[in-house]
């Protein structure tokens, strides 16, 4: 889709309800489900974080999403598909301020080159204890994209129609943090797996962009 047309049909989401648990569990691993339900997961004064869902034109005239591949390191979500973003800090006005001041920081796009389209449903990561906001927001004219490199390994840059493909939504049997050999629910793109909180944002925004486009 034209990154104009998309950008136009994509601010018509500010007034729609959000999904939120209803969106994510569909790509929560059934033994995460049940836990929730049966409150066995609570939170524990959760660390905040703030991720943004970047939409941007590509070469072809069309419309992109980023997300990153992280570097690996010791900790939970090494070597793994995300948004940029990352943990709040003293110095951020509010966790808007800390998804954009990250975005810049992991992939060096200016924070008032972004227009923010909506905050999302909250995620809570219980494996590392943070509650992780996500932001929507449109890059109208992209710079080329500079990686922190001691943060991201590469940019996974998403076509919007492979986004919006059901055919990219796919269960896989993965070893978790909290449990092995599980059937857990994850998006293809651009030949990552991607899984976890992640894909449970995700799939909120794909099921708003549903709505509109």
């Amino acid at each position: 889709m034209n990154f104009d047309d998309f950008a136009l049909r994509s601010s018509k989401i500010k007034n729609l309800p959000l999904p939120g648990r209803t969106s994510h569990y569909k790509m929560a691993p059934l033994i995460r489900i049940k836990e929730l339900e049966a409150g066995q997961i609570k939170k524990s004064n959760p660390k905040k974080a703030g991720v943004l869902a970047l939409f941007y034109p590509n070469r072809k005239n069309g419309t992109n999403l980023l997300l990153i591949l992280r570097k690996s390191y010791k900790g939970v979500h090494s070597n793994q598909i995300a948004f940029p973003g990352g943990k709040a800090e003293k110095e951020d006005f509010d966790i808007m301020h800390t998804a954009l001041r990250e975005t810049h920081e992991e992939v060096g796009v200016p924070p008032e080159r972004i227009s923010i389209i909506r905050s999302l449903s909250e995620v809570y990561i219980p494996p590392s204890n943070f509650e992780v906001k996500p932001f929507m927001g449109l890059y109208e004219n992209p710079r080329p994209f500079v990686l922190q490199k001691s943060e991201v390994a590469a940019l996974v840059e998403v076509p919007l129609l492979d986004f919006m493909d059901d055919a990219k939504v796919f269960t896989q049997k993965l070893s978790t943090s909290y449990a092995k050999d599980i059937d857990v629910p994850a998006f293809k793109l651009n030949g990552y797996v991607v899984w976890g909180a992640t894909a449970m944002m995700l799939s909120e925004i794909k099921e708003l962009l549903k709505q509109v486009l």
